[in-house]
């Protein structure tokens, strides 16, 4: 490309990061994973539109670091290759003058991007990178970069997030601030944590747009997609149909798909673009880890919010999902790993370091039913005997008591508490 168009480019996009209003911005706890100081790359991944490139704005600003900046998700840089990035380069010093820090925002629309990266780091130059295709990133990252980079994985709004956002006080005991919440729990379930929802009055159409533009972006451009239709309908079933194990032979035959290993490559890349999450099977044996996956959606916007889905069926499952996705989040700092079991019952989520099993939670809306009590702490004092764990968690909607049953202390908790606990 042309120096001078990119020149201009670069001019326009400063102009949109000049812009940016930090008093408008809400606090995200992956702030607390970036290393600045060190010379190793930060790699922001993560779901499109889940503020990624605001969150790498808001800390290089609040740091005060002086920073040149390209975005990469532009259309006037759609056909830019990997020979033009020296030139680009040029044009950033022409723009932003001398610099020793560098924004590099969706880069993996780039061929061979990591080789322009690893130059930049053999130059001392420091650097933020966003990239919303999970293996695409971390893939190349080990292959080329060998451990010199710091990656922060970032998920859309919390339930914390979201309250900080409607300007909520999360540790509210009041009667008026207990049903606040409790509101903003209900409207958080139906609408999910996409930061730009909020803005915009149309979300059906915008969570629609957003899911047409994974699929047809993330997924069919990038990946060479034979079957096209079909990935769109596997897409669909599969956020309709969330919270449950996924049998690839039947999807292949449901979708007529050639193969079930077709299948496994299209799930496969829904989860790499974020769309979806899978959660193994717990076992002590770790090749019985990789079999029988659950998937969970990225966010439950994209359950209620698109057209056609039947969303006031699923309530428990999507109380499930947002469990599951806050127990992804506090993941990097915790250092564990989260898995699912089921035997003669199930267990919703194992927590691990490890070999060694943590804590088990399970997940019920509404527990006031004997027979829906009775299932959940069976499965947990069972769980407990058998996978040798005495920290029992049963997160429920409005409940928060102690419950003690064979010597064994299970705490029964409200959900909203919990989301909110630091």
């Amino acid at each position: 490309m042309d120096i001078n168009n990119l020149s201009q480019i670069v001019t326009d996009q400063r102009a949109e990061v000049q812009a940016i209003d930090l008093s408008k911005l809400c606090h995200r706890a992956e702030e607390q994973l970036f290393e600045l100081e060190s010379p190793l790359a930060q790699i922001v991944i993560g779901v499109r539109r889940c503020g990624k490139s605001t969150l790498c704005h808001k800390i290089l600003k609040e740091k005060q670091i002086d920073y040149a900046y390209v975005n990469f998700d532009d259309e006037r840089l759609s056909k830019l290759r990997s020979e033009d990035l020296n030139r680009l380069l040029e044009a950033l010093y022409m723009v932003y003058g001398d610099f020793n820090c560098l924004f590099l925002d969706e880069i993996q629309n780039i061929n061979e991007w990591f080789l322009f990266v690893n130059r930049l780091l053999r130059q001392k130059i420091r650097l933020v990178i966003t990239g919303s295709n999970a293996k695409l990133l971390s893939s190349e990252l080990s292959t080329h970069l060998t451990g010199r980079y710091n990656q922060i994985e970032l998920f859309p709004f919390s339930f914390s997030e979201y309250l900080q956002y409607k300007n909520i006080n999360a540790n509210l005991v009041s009667t008026k601030g207990i049903a606040f919440k409790k509101a903003a729990f209900e409207e958080y379930l139906e609408k999910g944590g996409f930061p730009e929802l909020f803005e915009v009055k149309n979300s059906r159409s915008y969570i629609q747009n957003l899911f047409d533009s994974i699929i047809k972006r993330d997924i069919q451009q990038r990946f060479k997609v034979r079957f096209e239709e079909a990935l769109h309908k596997l897409a669909n079933h599969l956020t309709v149909n969330f919270a449950q194990e996924v049998n690839y032979k039947d999807l292949a035959e449901r979708f007529a798909f050639g193969s079930s290993h077709t299948v496994e490559n299209y799930v496969g890349y829904l989860k790499q673009a974020y769309l979806l999450l899978g959660v193994n099977k717990f076992s002590f044996k770790r090749k019985e880890r990789i079999h029988n996956e659950k998937l969970y959606v990225i966010d439950t916007a994209l359950v209620s919010l698109r057209e056609g889905n039947l969303s006031g069926q699923n309530f428990g499952w999507k109380l499930e999902n947002i469990v599951y996705v806050e127990l992804l989040r506090r993941k990097k700092s915790n250092l564990y790993d989260v898995y699912y079991f089921r035997s003669h019952y199930e267990i919703d989520f194992v927590v691990c370091q490890g070999n060694q099993v943590k804590e088990l939670i399970q997940v019920s809306v509404d527990i006031s039913a004997p027979r829906t009590f009775n299932r959940e702490i069976n499965a947990l004092i069972r769980g407990c005997k058998e996978l040798n764990c005495t920290k029992l968690t049963l997160l429920t909607l409005n409940e928060t008591r102690d419950f003690v049953v064979d010597e064994q202390m299970i705490k029964i908790s409200s959900v909203i508490d919990w989301l909110c606990a630091e």
